[in-house]
């Protein structure tokens, strides 16, 4: 028998420890080399000078410790099949430094905002998703295009699927010439274009994903919004000949209340519908979905995702802050490893896991809400608008009625997800 091969993505045991060896010895030479510059040295540099090399000296040891953590970091190179992306946990980098801004990018919707709107805590754009298993590749504007030319990609679901909408087009936008991008909006279809690329990064809004009297004019009241959990077409035939499909549904579904689910025709007025729970016509809903998608798409032209639900975090109990308001003044993440609060429902996710796992076209989970539990301080919170205006100084100051703990700020949390649907794309 030969030499047993080592874990595939890790180094050799006997490597990593001379590797780390010989960066400990640099450590240790250059921590010598910087004493000739103490006050005890016969050169006594002037006070300017100490302070430049005691600073460079900080410098060169940080890159140093780094290049140590890379070492011994024994975490494989993303793969699919291998690296379980919802595992893993939030790491602080000062130094990170987003790929846009809500003043650099044009495409944001004033809704997720946050600095523009006065918010002046930058922190919740510092912290980094970092898995246990494998490496998260870095996204990479122009290969994410490269990736994505001369294909059609598009958001399907609500306003969180927006948002994730809104986060791909800046990521990309700034590397693309001024002449050579556009967007074009509708009240159900937007359309981000990069000319040079023959590229569309498209989002179409369809809350439940299946038809409802709530889709082309919104009905804020629940009660009065009625779903025909048995039919896409209206708005599946928007979702042809597209490359690559995300969809996402689930915050428009839990109202608390019993949805009345209809079968046939909404020219029945109100007589048909039943009233069921939300997980049995969420379950419904997807299965006429799940049909369609089988029914329709080819895995050889269309890749299929799907973004699990996006936590809200209306009650602060939930991670052990009883006199906290919703996910007001919140400024760090969930350190309680698993915590799941009340505002991702179990029985939702049990539905996307068994409907997709019997699907026979091949569907790729995005599974983004673990992760997306522990950040209670990226949300919109108070820096945001209702009602098509901003809020006012009076509604701030009533963070109880007015705080958005349902939508995320950008840049943020949707960036990891689509760092995540990035590191899919590499493989496609």
């Amino acid at each position: 028998m030969g030499m047993p091969k080592p874990p595939r993505g890790k180094l050799p045991l006997s490597i990593l420890a001379i590797t780390v060896c010989a960066l400990a010895f640099l450590v240790l030479l250059y921590t010598e080399s910087i004493t000739f510059f103490s006050p005890t040295s016969i050169f006594r540099p002037k006070p300017c000078a100490r302070r430049y090399a005691a600073k460079k000296a900080a410098t060169e040891k940080r890159k140093v410790a780094a290049a140590l953590r890379r070492a011994t970091d024994d975490r494989f190179e993303f793969d699919p099949k291998e690296c379980s992306l919802n595992q893993g946990k939030w790491v602080f980098n000062r130094t990170n430094k987003p790929l846009y801004t809500d003043t650099s990018c044009p495409y944001l919707d004033r809704q997720v905002s946050c600095v523009k709107n006065g918010k002046r805590d930058l922190d919740y754009q510092k912290w980094e998703w970092k898995p246990d298993d494998c490496i998260l590749p870095r996204f990479d504007p122009k290969t994410a295009l490269l990736k994505l030319q001369g294909k059609r990609i598009m958001f399907v679901g609500d306003s969180l699927q927006r948002g994730q909408w809104q986060s791909l087009v800046c990521l990309v936008e700034s590397v693309i010439p001024q002449g050579e991008k556009s967007m074009k909006r509708g009240r159900m279809h937007n359309v981000f274009k990069a000319k040079q690329y023959n590229t569309t990064i498209e989002f179409y809004w369809a809350p439940f994903l299946v038809e409802s009297n709530s889709d082309l004019h919104i009905i804020a009241d629940p009660k009065k919004r009625i779903l025909r959990v048995d039919s896409v077409e209206k708005h599946a035939e928007h979702w042809t000949n597209v490359d690559i499909l995300v969809f996402n549904t689930y915050v428009w579904w839990m109202s608390g209340l019993k949805i009345k689910s209809l079968w046939g025709s909404f020219g029945n007025g109100e007589e048909g519908f039943q009233e069921l729970d939300a997980s049995v016509s969420y379950t419904l809903g997807l299965k006429t979905w799940a049909n369609w998608v089988d029914s329709n798409i080819n895995p050889n032209k269309t890749k299929v995702f799907f973004t699990t639900m996006s936590p809200t975090h209306q009650r602060s109990a939930d991670w052990g802050n009883e006199k906290g308001i919703k996910c007001f003044n919140e400024t760090k993440p969930i350190r309680n490893k698993w915590h799941w609060g009340t505002g991702s429902d179990r029985r939702i996710m049990s539905a996307v896991v068994d409907v997709v796992g019997k699907m026979k076209t091949p569907v790729t989970m995005l599974n983004v809400t673990q992760l997306s539990e522990y950040r209670i301080d990226a949300h919109s919170s108070i820096y945001t608008e209702s009602g098509g205006r901003l809020l006012t100084d009076e509604e701030k100051k009533d963070p109880l009625h007015h705080a958005d703990c349902i939508h995320w700020c950008l840049p943020g949390v949707p960036d990891t997800w689509n760092r995540i649907l990035y590191a899919h794309l590499l493989y496609v």
